[in-house]
């Protein structure tokens, strides 16, 4: 599950990022020239990233509370192998750390969770597939409920994982880190 882009990966425990992604729905004439706004629906999309083969596991939500959190959890829990060691790199976003889930990971060994840095979102190759699903499908999209979208969501995850391809970082280590301690050392103030 995609949870941290800062893992470090062993052979018999694949990495898994983990993120969530809002998009706001606008109902909108069949043509896209005047787009008329009726209401403004927003759903929540839970995606745990497989870093190594590039599937993912997906799920759309009316709100991004820890309920719905633990429910993806739970989805993940039975979509992956029983035994596996799943580490989950997530940003700090208090539903990710509200006692409720930290109860359930404590009872599921299996599931890590390991936190990204403030303002470092970029380090999670999750939201990288979150820009791959908005560009190519989402803003792409006429969608005149809130079920189409959710139905487009779905057949993205589907299609995507049916020829699956992992991201690769296109930069070494070092300068990865280096652009880290970069962006660490401006959002330091000293009072």
């Amino acid at each position: 599950m995609a949870v941290d882009r800062r893992l470090t990966q062993q052979l018999s425990s694949p990495g898994w990022l983990v993120g969530n992604a809002s998009t706001a729905l606008f109902p909108m004439r069949a043509k896209r020239l005047t787009t008329v706004l009726n209401r403004v629906a927003k759903r929540f999309l839970f995606a745990a990233l497989n870093v190594l083969d590039g599937t993912v596991i997906g799920s759309c939500f009316d709100r991004h509370r820890h309920e719905e959190f633990l429910k993806f959890l739970r989805q993940v829990d039975r979509d992956t192998p029983e035994g596996m060691n799943l580490h989950l790199i997530v940003d700090n976003y208090s539903t990710h750390k509200h006692p409720k889930v930290k109860l359930w990971i404590q009872r599921h060994k299996r599931f890590h969770l390991h936190f990204t840095p403030t303002s470092s979102s970029w380090l999670n190759l999750v939201e990288r597939w979150f820009g791959e699903i908005t560009r190519k499908r989402i803003r792409r999209g006429i969608f005149k409920s809130v079920k189409e979208l959710i139905e487009a969501i779905d057949h993205y995850v589907k299609t995507n994982n049916q020829k699956p391809k992992p991201f690769v970082w296109t930069k070494r280590v070092d300068e990865i880190l280096e652009k880290v301690n970069h962006c660490k050392a401006s959002t330091v103030t000293a009072h």
